[in-house]
């Protein structure tokens, strides 16, 4: 698919005449501005970028050496009310113990246009706050002031971090953005590997420029002489010449990204630019290779303190574990064994990462870590056990694919077991996971194993067994129109998992009520769930219901939607044109049987015809059946999505399909007096 675009420094350097930068200045917002009602490219768009401005530079500092300083202004209109979110701003910053970033807020305003005039309400400090996020990553917060339909609000913001890196810049998001520029500036002693993702592409110009920068040292020394002489100190400064690369990327009239149904995570097709420190080349000292591949990543990350070692303690476990397998024979048993006793006795904070927090010792102890914590520890405990198990670094679906070779592409980590038959994976922070069924946030397309000799190896993390959902019904048909009847359902699979997660999540009496009203409002009575603890087998639903509103009454007939509230009636793919793929997740499959009575005094004038849809490449299949025997009727129902991931290439085949299978759902029985 068409999403990465990467350069090497070499490329840029060709690119075309520098660019001039359109003239935007904080604090000079127009009467323009402000009295425009809606954006003229997108009259639905609920808010604009109307310009972002970032630059990136790598400075010396006396003190630390190089550190990286990001400057970025931003101005944004409000169109609507449902814009209102875009007068708030979170930027994000590393806060561990020896690694802090400082992030400044300023020059933060909003402008209304009142009596004609510009009223300007300045940000206080009761609207910027500092949230953490983990044990090495917080937030500042920022919640403009007197924001309506029309307002514009702008702020600045700066980031310090003390180290050699460069953030990702967005030129493209879920609003339109009329500019966007982003310029770095990198001195001759560091090389990144720019990539750019996304459909549209900003232009990208680059030149050199002759920098210095002044280092100061001193020298203390001695006079000599009768009686010892004196200390005196000179000081020198050493002027450094060296050459400045900067490169600015500039993007006008950027539609807004529109969200549709099973798209992973929007983010990972708009347009942006990422920056991985590949080289560092100082005078006098061998040139130094960093992220050129993803073996050197990932053994980068497996040499940190907080990863590899973690894997190699055992004390704090061996005797549960022997106790725990003593009675396990087969490899199967001994996963099950061990993963279930972690998913027991540790629980997961909510913090992602693939760097320990607690530690897996004082985890295992406190009972609770982050995902390091706690899949760090599974994989040591499967490896004490004789199996072959190993990490895998994991992208998650909110944190995005990762798409070429850096050590942040990943924020997450989970344990795979090597067997005869393939890779078996797990993941112990999720209550009600299995071997191989791993909570959604972790399907996103591929993972990195980690091996002990520091060898990687990509992992397909996409699920190719299809998780059923088998529904039986029967119900009968009064002369009004009432409808009574039971239902039992069965999920496996991904099906299961998320339908323990729905019902673990609520009280009964709320989750029944959630369930009738999703159902066009029926009554359910009798209801019970079989397996719902026991996540090695399917859990089975079965109920009781009757509804009113589930059938038309006109001219004396009964107008009836066989399928009574589980027929699919919208169809989720309205674009004319996808260029991203449709992610369903995981293969499916839902199957229906239902079996209809329909009143005394009543009989069929019109059933819909038998139809079967099947796409091409064993994409999928739609099958539906019906049979009438005297006043029975008969209905099966396939509906069948093979891949968890459909190509753009296959988007139309696929709106098609489900255009041609929602008709037929949602086609009318019609029964007629006799």
């Amino acid at each position: 698919m068409k999403i990465i675009k990467l350069f090497s420094l070499t490329v840029i350097l060709l690119l075309g005449p520098k660019i001039i930068s359109q003239e935007f200045k904080l604090g000079k917002v127009s009467v323009t501005e402000l009295q425009q009602k809606v954006h003229p490219k997108d009259s639905s768009a609920a808010a604009a970028i109307l310009y972002k401005r970032g630059k990136a530079r790598i400075d010396y500092d006396q003190n630390t050496g190089f550190v990286t300083y990001l400057d970025v202004e931003t101005r944004i209109k409000i169109y609507k009310k449902e814009g209102y979110n875009w007068a708030n701003e979170a930027i994000w910053y590393y806060y561990g113990t020896d690694f802090k970033e400082k992030v400044s807020v300023s020059d933060a305003v909003t402008y209304n246009l009142v009596g004609g005039k510009i009223e300007a309400t300045k940000l206080k400090s009761d609207g910027v706050f500092d949230e953490a996020v983990s044990k090495f990553r917080s937030q500042k917060k920022i919640t403009m002031p007197n924001v309506k339909e029309g307002s514009v609000i702008e702020f600045k913001y700066s980031v310090r971090s003390p180290d050699v890196l460069i953030r990702d810049w967005d030129f493209q998001t879920s609003i339109p953005v009329n500019y966007s520029e982003f310029k770095t500036y990198v001195p001759e002693y560091f090389v990144f590997t720019p990539a750019q993702k996304g459909y549209v592409f900003p232009k990208v110009v680059s030149e050199k420029a002759n920098k210095t920068f002044l280092i100061n040292s001193k020298e203390r020394y001695n006079t000599g002489g009768f009686g010892g002489g004196a200390t005196q100190t000179e000081f020198y400064q050493d002027k450094i010449e060296y050459v400045e690369t900067q490169t600015t990327y500039t993007a006008e009239n950027f539609a807004a990204m529109k969200d549709e149904s099973y798209v992973n995570n929007i983010e990972n097709y708009m347009s942006s630019v990422s920056h991985e420190l590949s080289m560092t080349r100082f005078p006098n000292k061998p040139i130094k290779q960093l992220s050129t591949d993803w073996n050197s990543v990932v053994k980068t990350i497996y040499d940190y303190e907080d990863f590899g070692p973690e894997l190699n303690k055992t004390g704090y476990f061996e005797d549960d574990l022997k106790k725990l397998l003593a009675e396990t024979k087969t490899p199967e048993e001994k996963i099950w064994a061990i993963f279930n006793h972690v998913k027991s006795n540790v629980k997961w904070n909510n913090y992602t990462g693939y760097s320990c927090d607690n530690g897996v010792k004082k985890a295992y102890k406190e009972k609770t870590g982050n995902i390091a914590d706690i899949n760090l520890m599974l994989t040591a405990m499967l490896r004490y056990s004789g199996l072959t198990a190993n990490p895998v670094l994991v992208s998650t679906r909110s944190n995005g694919i990762a798409l070429f070779p850096n050590r942040t592409a990943f924020n997450y980590v989970i344990a795979a077991v090597e067997t005869p038959s393939g890779y078996i994976l797990l993941d112990a922070s999720e209550k009600f996971s299995t071997p191989n069924i791993l909570p959604l946030r972790v399907l996103n397309w591929k993972g990195r194993l980690i091996r002990k000799d520091g060898t990687s190896e990509m992992i397909d993390l996409m699920p190719e067994k299809a998780s059923s959902d088998n529904v039986f019904m029967s119900y009968s048909i009064d002369s009004d129109g009432k409808v009574t009847g039971k239902t039992r359902r069965q999920y496996a699979d991904y099906n299961a998992m998320i339908a323990r997660n729905n019902i673990s999540n609520l009280k009964e009496e709320e989750y029944l009520e959630k369930l009738e009203n999703k159902h066009n409002k029926i009554e359910i009575s009798d209801y019970s769930k079989t397996n719902e603890h026991d996540v090695l087998l399917p859990i089975i639903e079965t109920y009781s219901f009757t509804g009113n509103n589930l059938c038309e009454l006109i001219g004396g007939k009964i107008y009836l939607n066989p399928m009574l509230f589980f027929a699919n009636d919208k169809n989720p793919f309205k674009q004319e044109v996808r260029e991203y793929p449709v992610d369903f997740s995981y293969p499916f499959a839902d199957k229906y049987n239902i079996t209809i009575k329909i009143p005394e005094g009543f009989a069929v004038e019109t059933l819909p015809a038998p139809a079967a849809v099947t796409m091409e490449d064993n994409l999928g299949a739609f099958k539906f059946n019906i049979a009438s025997n005297g006043d029975t009727l008969q209905l099966s129902i396939l509906h069948q999505i093979n891949e968890a991931i459909v190509s753009a290439e296959k988007y139309d085949m696929l709106k098609e399909y489900y255009k041609t299978m929602i008709a037929k759902e949602t086609e009318k029985i019609v029964l007629k007096r006799i």
